[in-house]
């Protein structure tokens, strides 16, 4: 029987009994038979993979790979796909980094594929590697089933620390979340930005976020998520506006609380 994870609140008192049980919910999870078939699939097959259309030929080994990087929607794009990898990420005008989605980018660079090297496909420790992603990213998405929120929230708790801890400067860092689409939506949310905010040229989206982030979080610097206190800051701000969101034209006790809390934000 495969274990469903669950959330029985909305909302930061949700993301708290998440936090606390994560340890239990995700052993449980991973010991789910359907999860156990294919990443002993993946493990066991990945290595023979030489090309991208070796990749792109195997459906079961396609969707594990893609949904390690949270693009499982792309499973059926067999194209796009096979020249995502095929084209390597090496070149600035490779279709990888021309996207405006970066996971794209990490995808192919995982792979190795485009290059005179040989892929990373047969690469001791290779398999551990995208599957350990793999599992977390199932688990999240099988959280987005119950409440889309919380699952935004554990990729935030993924992905901030990885992104704040690399050497780049604090303007490609920015560029990196904005093109990353479940943290973009994270910060939209959590620095009350308006969705209208996308249709700005890229110069005017960075000074915003910046001088957003600066205004709530008070520091505009990516780097500050190194720290799990200032992801935890982060998450509470964004759980408690999206709620907040949810109950927008409703005079009710609870969106009048919220309203409180988000001006103490």
């Amino acid at each position: 029987m495969t274990f469903q994870p669950f959330v029985p609140f909305a909302g930061y008192s949700g993301w708290t009994f998440l936090s606390r049980t994560l340890p239990e919910q995700t052993a449980a999870f991973a010991a789910s038979p359907a999860l156990d078939r294919d990443m002993a699939y993946f493990r066991e097959n990945i290595g023979a993979v030489k090309s991208a259309d070796d990749l792109v030929g195997d459906f079961r080994l396609l969707r594990v790979a893609l949904s390690a990087f949270g693009l499982q929607d792309d499973v059926p794009n067999k194209a796009f796909i096979r020249t995502v990898l095929a084209e390597g990420a090496a070149e600035g005008d490779a279709l990888a980094n021309r996207s405006a989605d970066k996971r794209y980018r990490a995808f192919s660079e995982a792979f190795g594929f485009g290059t005179s090297l040989p892929p990373k496909s047969g690469t001791p420790g290779f398999a551990d590697r995208i599957l350990a992603k793999f599992e977390r990213q199932e688990f999240e998405r099988a959280i987005g089933t119950q409440n889309e929120d919380m699952r935004l929230a554990l990729t935030a708790t993924r992905e901030l620390p990885e992104i704040a801890g690399r050497d780049l400067t604090s303007d490609a860092a920015w560029f990196t979340i904005m093109g990353n689409p479940p943290l973009r939506k994270i910060f939209e949310t959590a620095l009350g930005l308006p969705s209208g905010v996308g249709g700005l040229d890229l110069d005017q989206q960075l000074n915003t976020f910046k001088e957003r982030s600066d205004q709530v979080l008070g520091d505009s610097d990516i780097a500050q998520f190194r720290e799990p206190e200032q992801v935890e800051e982060l998450i509470q701000a964004f759980l408690t506006r999206s709620q907040l969101n949810s109950f927008a034209g409703v005079n009710s006790p609870a969106a009048i609380a919220l309203t409180l809390l988000q001006g103490a934000l």
